[in-house]
C-alpha cells in the first residue's frame, strides 16, 4: 500500500470542516446550515449572479448549487429573475432579509480568519494567502479539465 507523501490536504480538510462546523452552529438561528452561508455571501457580494457562475466561483457542481439556492429561496434570503435573453437562466439577488444579516456573517468569517492566523506575522499571513491561492490555481486546472470532460458525457 502506498504511503501518503504529504498531509497538507488533510490539514486543509480539517481546517475546512472545523470552520464549517462552527458556522453551522453559529448560523443555525438563521436556518443557514450545511455550507449554505457560502452561497449566501457570494450572492450578497455578486447581486445578479447566475447559477453557473456561482458554481464556478465556489468550485461546486450545479446540483449542489441548485439545492442550496432552493433552501435560500425557501427561507426568503434570495430572490431570482429570469434572464431576458436565455429563459433557462436565473439571476440571483439577496433579499432585504439577507442584507440585514450579511454583516454578521462576514464578521464571523473575519473572526474565524483571525483565530486561524493567531500568532502569525503579517508576512506569514501574506505568505499563507499566496501559497493557498497558488495551490488552488494549480488544482483548478485539473478540476476544470475533469469538469469539462464530465459535462461532455452528462
Amino acid at each position: 500500500m502506498p504511503n501518503l507523501t504529504n498531509e497538507i490536504l488533510r490539514e486543509v480538510g480539517m481546517l475546512s470542516r472545523c470552520i464549517q462546523s462552527i458556522s453551522d452552529i453559529k448560523f443555525r438561528e438563521f436556518k443557514l446550515q450545511r455550507g449554505q452561508f457560502i452561497f449566501f455571501t457570494r450572492i450578497c457580494e455578486n447581486p445578479g449572479i447566475n447559477l453557473i457562475d456561482l458554481s464556478n466561483i465556489l468550485k461546486v457542481d450545479k446540483a449542489t448549487t441548485t439545492k442550496a439556492i432552493q433552501k435560500l429561496l425557501a427561507e426568503d434570503y434570495v430572490w431570482r429573475t429570469r434572464d431576458s435573453m436565455d429563459k433557462r437562466m436565473w439571476h440571483l439577488f439577496p433579499s432585504l432579509k439577507a442584507q440585514k444579516i450579511y454583516s454578521y456573517l462576514i464578521q464571523e468569517e473575519n473572526r474565524n480568519i483571525e483565530i486561524c492566523l493567531q500568532g502569525f506575522t503579517q508576512a506569514e499571513r501574506d505568505l499563507v494567502h499566496r501559497l493557498l491561492k497558488k495551490m488552488r490555481e494549480n488544482i483548478e486546472l485539473d478540476w476544470k479539465a475533469l469538469k469539462s470532460y464530465n459535462e461532455d458525457y452528462d
